[in-house]
């Protein structure tokens, strides 16, 4: 049995109990809930390493509970939708879920994109450095990029980011001017190769565009390089 930890929010029983039951034969500890209310409940008892949240609820919906989660713990959030529509993909990342799936799904495709947000730890302890923690800031015109705390900050106000949005801000801060592909950034935000999640790079970077935008920033900027990927300027 793995010690990474899985909670399985879902009310339809007969999915509950086909998730829960692929996910233990691939080694993962897997607990269940079958209400918002119990998700969170199991997530202030012992907060899971993943989270798979089923968008329709019967007491509450699948992006309140997933708001509320992220507020309490940086556990990866993988949701489940029968309803596939654009705007309910944005509003579930908007809220911090790290990716989605439309029922019905592949048990096999479930286990592999579990297996992949799995594959890195969500916190990475820090390592010790002789080198200053001044040097950990990246400073680009109004924006300040602070790996070492994760905060990210436009004319010194902390700008609130989820784990994803600050990934993907970090990478392009570490390379400005440079272009990065999208598999690129799927690669070194999500350790992920599968094209299919490419329209997660991009729900990503709207909401993370928009947030920066709303704190004022006006540059550097995010530049989007039509067909190949996102580059950051002054």
């Amino acid at each position: 049995m793995s010690d990474q930890s899985v909670l399985v929010v879902e009310d339809t029983d007969e999915i509950r109990e086909l998730v829960t039951t692929v996910l233990r034969r691939a080694g993962f500890d897997v607990r269940e809930a079958s209400s918002g209310a119990a998700c969170l409940a199991e997530v202030r008892r012992d907060a899971p390493d993943l989270i798979v949240l089923d968008l329709g609820l019967p007491d509450a919906d699948g992006t309140e509970v997933c708001r509320q989660i992220r507020a309490e713990t940086q556990c990866y959030v993988l949701m489940l939708t029968a309803r596939a529509e654009e705007v309910d993909l944005l509003i579930g990342l908007a809220v911090g879920a790290d990716g989605y799936m439309a029922k019905p799904f592949s048990p096999r495709e479930l286990v592999a994109r579990v297996q992949a947000m799995l594959r890195f730890p969500r916190q990475v302890p820090a390592v010790p450095s002789a080198t200053p923690a001044e040097e950990s800031v990246r400073r680009l015109a109004e924006l300040e990029v602070d790996e070492e705390s994760r905060e990210v900050r436009v004319d010194g106000s902390v700008v609130d980011l989820t784990r994803t949005e600050f990934d993907l801000l970090a990478a392009l801060a570490s390379r400005p001017g440079r272009v990065l592909q999208r598999e690129t950034l799927l690669r070194e935000v999500w350790q992920t190769d599968w094209e299919g999640n490419l329209r997660l790079v991009e729900a990503h970077m709207s909401n993370l565009r928009r947030k920066l935008q709303a704190a004022g920033l006006s540059s550097p900027e995010i530049r989007t390089v039509r067909g190949v990927g996102y580059r950051l300027v002054a």
